[in-house]
């Protein structure tokens, strides 16, 4: 049943997918399911639910992203880091969280998935100094679009974007960010089966 509904969503959303990549996205599922009983991941407990709220909320970008490293702030469960990194396994997708309950969950998800491309990082944000600069900054529910662009400015390399996914009522002033960067894009995204309106906001940093 679920993974019809997660075939037919990746349809919905235009995404091509392996069937091992659909296996990977289901059997993360089920460890989001298994460890969100001890380490609290989420206040979703329905495996459909999670599908569609957490799943295919976080595929939804799949279509908009450049670059090839890519960093998840504030990933909690790995959301949407984990179904990025199983569905760009030629990109490196790195997982940030200060929480070291999720960063465990992370490790474990990363070892059983076998997932090669991605590091999990145990840190706060704005003290993470990576050893290369990445091309992407993505976050899902993660901060105000200025705290986000400030605490994260350092880790990434000009010309770079921030990629941040909001719910349309978090969206702030937009005129009220910081210099150098450029707002260049607000995507509407159209998640299947969720009646919510749901947004993605790319900004490119300037130098």
């Amino acid at each position: 049943m679920l993974k019809s509904q997660l075939e037919k969503g990746l349809q919905t959303l235009g995404i091509e997918s392996t069937p091992e990549q659909v296996a990977l996205l289901i059997e993360y599922l089920a460890l989001l399911e298994k460890w969100n009983k001890v380490y609290n991941l989420t206040a979703i407990r329905d495996p459909q639910e999670m599908l569609v709220k957490h799943l295919l909320d976080s595929l939804a970008i799949v279509p908009h992203l450049l670059g090839q490293r890519w960093i998840d702030v504030g990933t909690g469960g790995g959301l949407p880091g984990i179904p990025l990194a199983i569905m760009f396994p030629e990109k490196q997708v790195d997982l940030l969280d200060s929480n070291s309950k999720k960063t465990r969950f992370l490790i474990q998800v990363k070892a059983e998935l076998g997932l090669t491309n991605t590091q999990v990082i145990h840190d706060r944000v704005e003290n993470y100094q990576p050893v290369a600069l990445y091309d992407g900054v993505i976050s899902r529910a993660f901060a105000s679009m200025n705290d986000m662009l400030n605490w994260t400015n350092h880790l990434l390399k000009e010309g770079g974007a921030w990629w941040a996914m909001k719910g349309q009522k978090e969206f702030e002033d937009l005129t009220a960010l910081p210099g150098q960067v450029s707002v260049q894009e607000v995507v509407e995204l159209s998640i299947p089966n969720l009646d919510a309106e749901r947004m993605l906001l790319k900004v490119i940093k300037q130098g």
